[in-house]
């Protein structure tokens, strides 16, 4: 394991800001910290480049350890690389030249042919005489995740890099991203609060709240078997809909009986609520079931309907776009719940 945090606290003044985080990251692997502003998933990327120091715990790095109450190793001397949100080329260098600034201590001729290998890897072969301004936004953090890389760090670290950028240069970028670090083999950590960022960048994602990870996980995982309540409400789209236990594998709905394993102790009549994606309701004309159109997001492909229930309560429906349908018009529905995410009402209590 390249990365461990175990059980680390982290304080200001002693206003706790982190707490009891821990978590590892395979040699080759992505990670992510997803979470809201202020949660405090930056200070965590932080503490492992070694500018906050540890109240508790440790934080490794190839097995050995770079902080903790009693340890401090600075950043320099911790061989980490990192990418920023304004990626801080400097405006006075060519683009050579930023990528070199790392490995300024190399051989002359070792140092160019780093510099054009990663050019090339990069896709801006050819472009070492030209200086940040005259480069694009995506171009720019393509030469900042090469300057990262040059003196081969052993983990990358990267802060809401791609936030700057439009939505269309973003999803690019992202996946051309992962693939180079993958073909680089560089073990990486990405802060960003984007969902879709951190879906296509990350092999384990940690969902940040409050100083605390509520799920270390990958993202199939983290959608489909969140591990509390704040999970399943950040990661996607969804709602909860109140259910009662039938037994030990069938719960009650206004949408109907759904099955799937309830936990030992939940004993039939436990009102319990249930997740319940847009990718689990389906439009069926033929279903006696129906629901009224509240709101409707034209996606190209596909709406987004937002359903309300004969209760009063709501579902969000994905339907293909050629389907339709007007706001205050009632269509049928049917559940198709794969994956069953149960909450009591107060506290967690399974999936399957």
């Amino acid at each position: 394991m390249l990365l461990k945090l175990d059980h680390i606290d982290i304080a200001y003044a002693d206003v706790p800001v982190i707490r009891d985080v821990s978590l590892g990251l395979e040699d080759g692997d992505i990670g992510c910290l997803l979470g809201p502003s202020g949660c405090g998933k930056t200070t965590l990327l932080r503490a492992i480049a070694g500018f906050e120091k540890v109240k508790k715990g440790k934080i490794m790095i190839q097995h050995g350890v770079v902080s903790s109450p009693q340890l401090h190793v600075p950043p320099e001397k911790r061989r980490i690389g990192m990418v920023f949100q304004d990626f801080a080329l400097f405006p006075h260098l060519n683009v050579a030249d930023n990528i070199s600034f790392g490995i300024r201590k190399m051989a002359s001729r070792s140092r160019l042919n780093r510099v054009n290998e990663l050019l090339r890897l990069v896709g801006l072969a050819g472009y070492g005489n030209q200086y940040p301004h005259q480069l694009s936004g995506g171009q720019q953090q393509r030469i900042a995740i090469a300057r990262a890389m040059a003196p081969r760090p052993n983990l990358l670290l990267m802060d809401e890099p791609f936030s700057s950028l439009d939505v269309e240069l973003r999803e690019q970028l992202v996946a051309e991203i992962r693939s180079i670090l993958k073909q680089e083999k560089i073990t990486a950590i990405l802060v960003t609060h984007d969902q879709y960022e951190a879906f296509t960048m990350a092999d384990k994602i940690g969902v940040i709240n409050g100083g605390q990870l509520e799920q270390w996980d990958t993202a199939y995982n983290l959608y489909h078997q969140p591990q509390s309540r704040f999970v399943a409400d950040f990661i996607g789209q969804g709602v909860m809909m109140p259910g009662k236990v039938i037994n030990s594998h069938q719960v009650d709905t206004e949408l109907g009986v759904i099955d799937g394993k309830v936990p030992e102790g939940c004993e039939p009549g436990c009102p319990v609520d249930i997740l319940v994606r847009p990718d689990d309701i389906v439009h069926d004309d033929h279903s006696k079931r129906v629901a009224e159109v509240v709101d409707k997001r034209f996606r190209g492909a596909d709406f987004l309907y937002t359903l309300r229930l004969e209760s009063g309560g709501v579902v969000l429906c994905l339907t293909p776009s050629h389907h339709d349908h007007a706001i205050g018009e009632r269509i049928g529905i049917q559940h198709r719940i794969e994956h069953l995410v149960l909450f009591r009402r107060d506290n967690f209590v399974t999936h399957t």
